[in-house]
């Protein structure tokens, strides 16, 4: 059980020797540099467009910083592990303003829908960009986070299992299109070398995940699951303890709603919210490339702070706004871009595709292996 707690929080391989094991012994990139840099533009362009016109959102501007005293910054999960850069601001001021770079812009994005006046059915995405300092740097975790950070106004009725599958369905739609429209532009990227991407996303709650394989720690089920299941899956239900007493990750408190019932092939389960994981053929690994889900009403907010030791977050004016119904219903959710890029152009590395820091042990690893990031 010792090993389910410690799985719960704190991305990354966590270990340099075993990260040297885990890399592909056999890699040999399929582009040039400057051609993946072409392909991360088509990519990024395709998806943008289609997710716009899948999901009726718009582009906006999306904030690198935010007031610390706002509330709005996300923390990722609720065990206090991974803090937020901060800086005062402010020349002239008596009282310095202070900053936080944002670590996702997942609380901003509900407030910006009534900012933007959407209405029910219009949303929003956002080119965002973040500062997570408390990951592990290894191939698919980076000090530097790029998200398409995206949300969508709905009605009481939407907040549905049924509504959230229909999204992620589309979602999925927009990924692999954009795996398809870039095979096209590069032909090399489609080798028998790897297998096609899915077609389809398999469902799976977290208890049936658990259901099949209860010993385990939640990082060897989504393994076993995408190499024994599919190759593509959406987990439902991330934050709620399941049968063993653990969630099935940590997951902050103030944004997914975690905490609603539903009905799941005949089992009453919880959480409206879930993550898309698929198997990369590149590195023989798990490999999340977004979170999302409904957002949390004035009652589950309650439910879920509490549960997580936060009451206090209540007084913080985005919590405010939920309680007082200032800002809209909603779904949302964030694709990670270069895990995305990395993904469909059959990289081994986020360095590959993204500009970053890595430390020089990483580097050595990754230069044994034939990877060679960007610096």
């Amino acid at each position: 059980m010792t090993d389910k707690k410690r799985d719960l929080a704190g991305p990354g391989i966590g270990d340099y020797s075993l990260l040297e094991s885990e890399l592909p012994k056999d890699y040999k990139a399929l582009l040039t540099p400057m051609e993946r840099m072409k392909a991360v533009f088509a990519v990024k362009n395709y998806i943008e467009a289609n997710l716009c016109n899948e999901l009726n959102m718009q582009m906006v501007q999306v904030p690198l910083i935010v007031d610390r005293d706002s509330g709005v910054n996300d923390y990722l999960d609720r065990d206090g592990s991974r803090t937020p850069v901060e800086f005062p601001c402010g020349l002239g001021l008596d009282t310095p303003l202070q900053a936080q770079v944002v670590q996702a812009a997942t609380k901003w994005k509900r407030m910006a829908l009534a900012q933007f006046g959407c209405k029910i059915g219009e949303g929003i995405c956002t080119d965002m960009k973040a500062v997570r300092k408390d990951y592990f740097l290894d191939h698919d975790h980076s000090a530097y986070v790029d998200q398409w950070d995206w949300e969508i106004a709905i009605k009481d009725e939407d907040r549905t299992l049924d509504f959230l599958k229909d999204i992620v369905t589309r979602i999925w739609k927009v990924i692999r299109g954009a795996g398809n429209m870039v095979q096209e532009m590069f032909p090399q990227l489609k080798t028998s070398k790897y297998p096609d991407f899915p077609k389809e996303l398999t469902f799976f709650h977290a208890e049936e995940i658990l259901d099949l394989y209860p010993d385990l720690p939640r990082k060897e089920r989504e393994t076993r699951i995408l190499l024994e299941k599919a190759a593509a899956v959406f987990i439902i239900g991330i934050g709620w303890p399941l049968k063993d007493g653990y969630p099935h990750e940590l997951r902050a408190a103030d944004y997914d709603d975690w905490a609603t019932q539903s009905m799941v092939n005949e089992e009453q389960y919880h959480g409206l919210n879930g993550d898309i994981l698929v198997w990369n053929p590149v590195t023989k690994r798990r490999h999340e490339l977004t979170s999302m889900g409904i957002r949390v009403t004035k009652e589950t907010l309650k439910i879920q702070l509490k549960m997580s030791g936060q009451e206090d977050f209540l007084n913080l004016p985005y919590h405010q706004a939920i309680l007082n119904d200032k800002i809209p219903l909603s779904i949302g959710g964030g694709i990670g871009q270069s895990r995305t890029f990395m993904y469909l152009l059959r990289a081994a590395h986020l360095g590959e595709v993204t500009i970053s820091v890595w430390p020089k042990v990483l580097k050595d690893i990754c230069a044994k292996k034939n990877i060679y990031v960007l610096e």
